[in-house]
């Protein structure tokens, strides 16, 4: 004969006007989901069923689509204050073209002599190219085989140096609407890269 559990159980009133035992389950009668309880909040804390998680694209930006260009510099700073000492400054690079032909694109910041905390490299499309329109910056590029390629970075008393190593390989992004990997035309793009020091 099988077992059956059966834990403490209630209406959503009942609930309000009772703390439960650390780590104790009672089942909200009128929500029909569970609540965890910690032994010193009043009602417990309760459990979102799965039809009550918003999926992606629930009034989530325009178009009902999570849009990163929509986020706050606000919102940014204090990530990054989070991850990176205080103070830091953010500094964009110059833009720089893409050209497959050259073993190397570089940029030097001649104002920085600190290896930053983060360096985020993005791609501006200057035309439009693999679904994106002009000023859309985009972060899901790669060169070649390599996926979000990480530059080559230095300090010496030119500067901070970001070396970009191509070896005469082809620039490709995500594309905007079926993140499928697309060749992109250097001429469309140019290369961005914002320090975070």
């Amino acid at each position: 004969m099988s077992k059956i559990l059966q834990v403490r159980r209630g209406t959503a009133d009942a609930h309000n006007n009772f703390t439960g035992m650390p780590g104790e389950l009672s089942f909200d009668m009128d929500a029909k989901t569970l609540r965890v309880h910690d032994g010193e909040t009043l009602g417990g804390f309760a459990l979102a069923r799965a039809d009550q998680i918003p999926t992606p694209g629930d009034g989530v930006g325009a178009n009902g689509q999570f849009d990163i260009t929509n986020v706050s510099d606000d919102f940014w700073r204090e990530t990054i204050a989070r991850c990176a000492p205080a103070p830091f400054t953010i500094t964009d690079s110059p833009k720089m073209k893409l050209n497959s032909l050259i073993p190397y694109t570089e940029c030097i910041l001649g104002d920085i002599n600190t290896i930053p905390a983060i360096i985020n490299i993005s791609l501006e499309c200057q035309s439009p190219d693999a679904g994106y329109a002009i000023g859309d910056m985009v972060a899901a590029f790669g060169i070649g085989d390599r996926t979000s390629p990480a530059p080559n970075v230095w300090v010496d008393i030119n500067g901070l140096h970001i070396r970009f190593m191509i070896a005469n390989e082809q620039f490709w992004v995500s594309h905007k609407t079926s993140g499928v990997r697309t060749n992109v035309t250097p001429e469309n793009w140019m290369m961005i890269c914002r320090v975070y020091c």
